[in-house]
């Protein structure tokens, strides 16, 4: 007698929204959402959608007459054990969009921006801030994050060097990043890559300098090159 082949996995649609919208058994379905859900994706009473509270939490639910009829609660997974913040300088233009997109989806759990001395970009407008907290909203909707990466403001460097860090400095480092402990955090530099004044200044702050390899990356490559080369060594991709 032959073997019936495994169901196809069912994927729900995956919605981040605020907590305070996911209380009780049935609900209201979210503003923020409504648009996506009932025009855009057009999804009927009886189907189901994932609802993410952002703080770890997996909500299943079926749409109800424009209500959400709560199936089931559980731990969202999609989380690293390692807990890798990136410590970004600004970058020029759109550069920093992929590092957020390609980062979230790879498993950076925060990143925080700051102005280094070769920076192009001097800051940061509100609505430049807003966009990048939406294109990591989005990236860890499409790669099955349970919680969505802080981005905060640009702060200055030497917040990053009072962090548990690693200062990455692409090339002739004299350590490879592969070589260390697993950092909790990685500060990366701009276009141009770090002063030398900031380089003294890291070492002197305690923070070891490391390295990629011999090849030159582009400002918006390395954060994400480095965190799966963390995130490798801690099992994340086992």
């Amino acid at each position: 007698m032959g073997v019936a082949p495994d169901a196809p996995r069912v994927t729900l649609h995956r919605f981040f929204v605020e907590p305070e919208a996911l209380v009780g058994d049935r609900f209201p379905l979210p503003a923020t959402i409504a648009h996506q859900v009932t025009r855009v994706l057009r999804l009927h009473d009886g189907e189901r959608l994932m609802l993410l509270d952002g703080a770890g939490q997996a909500i299943t639910v079926r749409l109800a007459d424009g209500s959400c009829v709560v199936e089931s609660r559980a731990a969202a997974g999609g989380e690293p054990r390692h807990r890798l913040t990136v410590w970004q300088a600004l970058l020029r233009g759109d550069r920093l969009e992929p590092v957020i997109r390609h980062g979230t989806e790879i498993g950076i759990v925060e990143f925080r921006l700051f102005v280094a001395e070769r920076c192009v970009a001097r800051d940061l407008s509100p609505r430049k801030l807003e966009r990048l907290r939406s294109v990591a909203r989005e990236a860890a909707e499409q790669s099955e994050r349970g919680i969505v990466p802080a981005v905060e403001a640009p702060a200055p460097y030497a917040n990053a060097l009072a962090s548990p860090s690693v200062l990455l400095f692409e090339r002739h480092a004299g350590r490879r990043l592969s070589d260390l402990e697993p950092p909790l955090g990685l500060v990366i530099g701009p276009e141009g890559g770090f002063a030398p004044d900031e380089v003294a200044a890291a070492e002197r702050a305690g923070l070891p300098v490391a390295g990629l390899g011999p090849r030159i990356l582009r400002s918006e490559t390395v954060a994400v090159a480095a965190a799966a080369v963390v995130l490798s060594r801690t099992g994340d991709f086992a």
